[in-house]
């Protein structure tokens, strides 16, 4: 490993290369070169020819760092690094390491607001560009929108998988793709983990669930092509997750190893599709999952470690030669059959890429380098995921254009106009499932006091909510008087005896649930207030299934996700300002009888 750039050195490529990139003047010889469609292949090639075994190994891990910055941390975000990486920052991680890629974390302060982002993206790319063989970095995270969120406001928040699933257009979904990946691309993340592939035909699947576009395994795949295609026209990759299909699990592979019990038909028919159809649309990188699946495995390898499902169904069955990359190699999921030193050698036999965030690099890079070392991993073998690396990165235009500017962040990040398609989208995903006696609209003469109640889930970005805060703000807005009251996920018997009594004297009740089970203490507040004879709208803040476990309620609308563009939308929808046009993307089944449906995909009321 090479001895760490200096920070003087670093630096001055940073003030040269962005000053550079700034002012639209050339960049080094082979960037220029980057730009000339015949010969980059060669021109990639002769990279590799000269980078090192280690520098190769470096190349095919994707790391995670504390930091707001590049060089210059804050002393808690050094100490982290110190402890779980072994270097003080980003830039120490890169010469250290030779890492190819870089994700973003809020909870590792890398994303605090879009210029901060861009200028952490810029330090890293030059620490990258420092190097002995100059290679820029591919910068990721997890924009899925929605649920999963690592770049908050002032960016542009949309409406999550599920609800865009409920609106049901391509359109949308490709424009949710093209402005969101136009922002990301101008703080310099140029890798989207998202779109989610995923069918989630199980309604207790406790990781997926409103990341998924739904049920429908036609419906799905729609979607996902058409956020592919939006992601890469904004020249940042999309990354469809998580293969084989992570749609009908009951276990977390965060914390166990879910088990698929499709037959090798029933993935044909469920799971497929949507991954068929992202690569079809020209996805550039796929996502494995931790996941058991015995049929396409007997061995119970984990997906991520299977060479039969990505080495014999994702690429030479359907026939994908794209990037490659685990899922968290952290994740209990992968790591309860094998060691750490072992699982990231294991996975690029399998047919893996890109190596993302394993618990312990040092032990990761070891266990690769050893491979090599003893012949079980060719540098031949390194050789072909890296040129699939490489030729991502020249054909989303990392080579040409490392930099981001901050005239560009002020000219992109959050506008007006898109915040307005976000706001447009997200109305036409609200559903309304239940309207008894007409109850919706709501009347600002009929039903001007309105009590706000229910769940406040943490917000997924760390810059939106709470959620009860947020529809009463909206429909204060609009001219009604509201007063909220938090209650929480788990209301106590006391909190729910204070609801009722500030229920007295309002003309209807809004109360918000947040993944409901049979008999919790959630239910049970919205039976007490039904029973107040003060009319009741339940809004299911995240999951749609919520309504099969509740009584009292005279209306009930799905927004499945409780961030602000959702719930301004659904407060817009409550109030007569926008109309009710989203159709449930999944079946909700009954809770006496889980094998009969409730109400079945595709339906909707609209006023």
């Amino acid at each position: 490993m090479q001895h760490r750039t200096s920070r003087r050195s670093l630096l001055t490529t940073t003030a040269a290369m962005a000053a550079t990139a700034a002012l639209g003047l050339p960049l080094p010889a082979y960037a220029a070169g980057a730009r000339e469609g015949a010969g980059a292949d060669r021109r990639l090639r002769a990279l590799i020819a000269r980078m090192s075994v280690e520098e190769k190994i470096g190349q095919l891990f994707v790391m995670r760092v504390y930091g707001h910055s590049a060089t210059a941390p804050d002393q808690a975000d050094i100490d982290a690094n110190l402890r779980e990486i072994g270097v003080r920052d980003a830039a120490e991680l890169i010469a250290k390491y030779h890492v190819g890629g870089i994700i973003y974390f809020a909870w590792a302060h890398n994303t605090r607001d879009p210029h901060q982002i861009a200028a952490l993206s810029n330090g890293i790319q030059a620490a990258g560009l420092a190097q002995r063989v100059p290679l820029p970095l591919l910068i990721a995270t997890d924009q899925e929108h929605g649920a999963v969120c690592r770049v908050g406001e002032p960016a542009t928040l949309f409406p999550g998988a599920m609800a865009m699933g409920a609106g049901g257009s391509t359109a949308d979904a490709r424009t949710l793709g093209r402005i969101s990946g136009a922002e990301l691309a101008a703080i310099g993340i140029r890798q989207d983990y998202s779109p989610d592939a995923d069918v989630n035909i199980n309604p207790a699947n406790p990781v997926i669930g409103v990341r998924s576009f739904g049920a429908d395994p036609d419906a799905v795949a729609r979607m996902v092509a058409a956020e592919v295609r939006g992601y890469q026209e904004s020249s940042v990759a999309a990354t469809a997750k998580h293969f084989p299909g992570h749609g009908d699990t009951s276990v977390d592979s965060h914390t166990g190893i879910p088990v698929i019990t499709h037959s090798r038909a029933e993935w044909e028919r469920l799971d497929a599709p949507p991954f068929k159809a992202a690569i079809a649309a020209g996805i550039d990188a796929i996502m494995t999952a931790h996941i058991q699946f015995p049929a396409l495995d007997p061995s119970n390898d984990p997906a991520t470690l299977s060479r039969p499902i990505l080495t014999g169904i994702l690429r030479e069955q359907l026939g994908y030669d794209g990037v490659v990359i685990t899922d968290s190699l952290g994740m209990k999921g992968v790591r309860d059959k094998y060691g750490d030193d072992r699982v990231p050698v294991l996975a690029l036999k399998a047919g893996v890429d890109q190596l993302l965030d394993p618990p312990k690099l040092d032990v990761a890079f070891a266990g690769v380098r050893a491979a090599v070392a003893s012949g079980e991993l060719s540098e031949a073998r390194l050789d072909a995921s890296l040129l699939r690396i490489l030729r991502l990165k020249e054909r989303r235009g990392l080579f040409a254009r490392p930099y981001v500017s901050a005239r560009a962040v002020d000219r992109i990040v959050g506008t007006r106009a898109h915040r307005a398609a976000a706001n447009d989208i997200a109305e036409r995903t609200t559903t309304l499932i239940s309207n008894a006696q007409g109850l919706l609209p709501l009347s600002r003469h009929r039903h001007r006091r309105v009590l706000v109640v229910g769940a406040d889930p943490a917000s997924p970005s760390g810059t939106t909510g709470p959620p009860t805060a947020v529809l009463a703000g909206t429909l204060t807005e609009l001219g009604f008087h509201t007063t909220v009251l938090s209650t929480g996920t788990a209301p106590s018997p006391a909190q729910i005896d204070a609801v009722v009594r500030a229920a007295g004297g309002q003309d209807v009740v809004i109360v918000g649930t947040y993944n409901v089970a049979a008999g919790d203490a959630q239910g049970r507040l919205v039976s007490a207030l039904g029973a107040t004879g003060v009319p009741v709208v339940h809004v299911a803040l995240r999951n749609p299934y919520d309504i099969a476990h509740l009584s009292g309620y005279a209306a009930s609308l799905a927004t499945y996700c409780w961030t602000d563009v959702e719930l301004r939308a659904a407060g817009r929808v409550l109030a007569g300002r926008g109309w009710p046009r989203g159709r449930l993307p999944v079946a909700v089944p009954r809770s006496d009888d889980p094998a009969r449906d409730l109400y079945p995909i595709g339906y909707g009321l609209s006023y």
